[in-house]
């Protein structure tokens, strides 16, 4: 059956909508049941727990799962997706810290906090052990900004008073900076520590961390990234100092160096309070989500880096992914380049057999420790999985091109070089074209894993918005139009250029 570009345009708008009804469905479900009502701490023995992963309320809500109670711990990447989950049903409370919890319930009705504080924290900036040094001076210069009053005045103007709030912003210094740059690992999904505002990073922990660095005479620069990431960057050096709300416990203290406390703070139960919710209108929805301060340029930033991954992986994976193919067919029908053949299997079945973004955290935390470019590691990491896939298809299209193919070339006084270049890979390549693409494609959703060493990617994008408005909805929806759209373009040109390699052989 033939598919006209009408029909093709009919059918993907029919999916879409499909898909838009269907989350407007489970949004607007609220007839999902917890499992158990939590009203105190007493009653979390027994319950499903929503927690973000690697959090002080992962690590002591654990201790649950131990005890025979039957408790199950549901750990998420985002507070927000717990948030989420709790309101479809799906668990029956989230364990999360004071503040963020605070904005939770103040963005979502029909969430309220326990009376019960579960347990009391103290948070601290961690550093690497392997670096003494500026973990005294980081401690002195906290000192002194406890003794003026400095941190709390930056607290007090994000979570104090109403006539606090808003009235004493931390104003950056003029100093001389001359003891280079501090970089500062962060997870920005953490209202009011860290979070995004006018696509800038700020916050509570953002802001000490910029009075910290005028008075050791700094520039400061901060990353984004996974919470559960930020020990494992400061431990190779990626970052020096993470500050993202890190309680100070004994099982953290193994690997790395906490600083003096800077504020005590607890660790909150949300729960569903069962009255109904007003529902928010879509036009407003989608003023929050992409209008309001701009937050749509996480989407284009995003898209932006996701592009530029894509094509210098797509190019890597098929200059290393051709190579790799010819030696192992030239080995394959002569029997010479045995050391490299020996390599590229090798290669390939390390590359093949372990998960994409493995392959992306070993390569950004240990091989390329020293790179700070993050879209390069990104490109080469992706590039080098895809020219494993690649290499294997190009072998089987200039094996599927029959052998007389070959010899009718060296009969005609060509070398094996001038054979393969002129003959055999232009029909190989006209063979592989539906999978090279299928690659391409492939390749492009699997960067959406970039976020996981602090790249801004088109799924990070929408991340940071999830994180700023806790719409699930909306963020990854867009996200997903524009996956589909770009992988709708792709497959049409290739479309066209084999119709025009058809027409060639006519």
């Amino acid at each position: 059956m033939k598919f006209t570009k009408k029909k093709t345009s009919i059918i993907a708008f029919m999916l879409l909508l499909i898909v838009v009804i269907t989350g407007i469905s489970a949004c607007s479900n609220d007839n999902s049941k917890a499992g158990k009502e939590v009203k105190n701490v007493g009653d979390l023995p027994g319950a499903k727990i929503g927690v973000q992963l690697g959090t002080t309320g992962d690590i002591y809500v654990s201790d649950y799962e131990k005890d025979g109670s039957g408790t199950k711990v549901e750990r998420y990447n985002k507070g927000a997706d717990a948030i989420q989950a709790l309101k479809l049903g799906k668990i029956d409370c989230v364990v999360i810290d004071e503040q963020p919890a605070l904005e939770f319930v103040k963005q979502n009705t029909g969430l309220k906090i326990l009376d019960d504080e579960f347990t009391k924290e103290d948070y601290a900036l961690c550093i690497g052990k392997d670096n003494p040094e500026l973990l005294e001076n980081v401690n002195t210069a906290l000192e002194k900004l406890q003794s003026d009053g400095t941190i709390d005045s930056i607290i007090n103007n994000y979570i104090g008073s109403d006539s606090q709030i808003g009235k004493t912003p931390y104003e950056k210094k003029d100093v001389e900076r001359k003891n280079g740059t501090l970089k500062i690992g962060t997870n920005a999904e953490f209202p009011p520590y860290e979070y995004y505002e006018d696509n800038q990073i700020t916050g509570i922990d953002i802001d000490i961390m910029q009075a910290v660095c005028d008075e050791l005479g700094m520039d400061m620069q901060v990353e984004d990234m996974a919470f559960d990431s930020i020990i494992a960057a400061i431990t190779s050096g990626k970052v020096d100092v993470g500050a993202s709300g890190f309680t100070v416990t004994e099982d953290r203290k193994k690997n790395i160096n906490f600083t003096d406390s800077y504020i005590t703070t607890k660790q909150d139960i949300i729960v569903k309070d069962g009255s109904s919710s007003s529902k928010i209108g879509l036009k407003e929805k989608l003023y929050d989500n992409f209008v309001k301060d701009s937050r749509y340029m996480y989407i284009v930033k995003g898209l932006g880096n996701t592009v530029v991954i894509t094509l210098f992986a797509v190019m890597l994976g098929i200059i290393l992914g051709f190579l790799i193919a010819v030696v192992r067919t030239s080995h394959d029908r002569n029997g010479g380049l045995t050391i490299l053949n020996g390599l590229c299997q090798a290669y390939l079945t390390i590359i093949r057999g372990t998960p994409v973004m493995i392959q992306l955290l070993i390569i950004y935390y240990v091989i390329l420790a020293s790179v700070t470019n993050k879209i390069l590691v990104a490109a080469i990491a992706f590039g080098l999985n895809s020219a494993a896939y690649v290499a294997e298809i190009v072998r089987s299209g200039i094996m599927s091109v029959e052998i007389g193919q070959f010899e009718a070339g060296r009969s005609l006084g060509l070398n094996y070089k001038q054979t393969m270049t002129s003959i055999i890979l232009p029909q190989a390549v006209k063979n592989i074209l539906p999978a090279l693409l299928n690659e391409v494609i492939s390749l492009l959703k699997e960067t959406s894993i970039s976020g996981y060493i602090g790249l801004m990617d088109l799924t990070k994008g929408g991340d940071i918005i999830r994180s700023n408005t806790y719409e699930a909805f909306l963020p990854l929806i867009a996200v997903a139009i524009i996956y589909l759209v770009i992988v709708m373009i792709l497959s049409r040109c290739v479309s066209r250029l084999e119709r025009r390699l058809r027409n060639n052989e006519r």
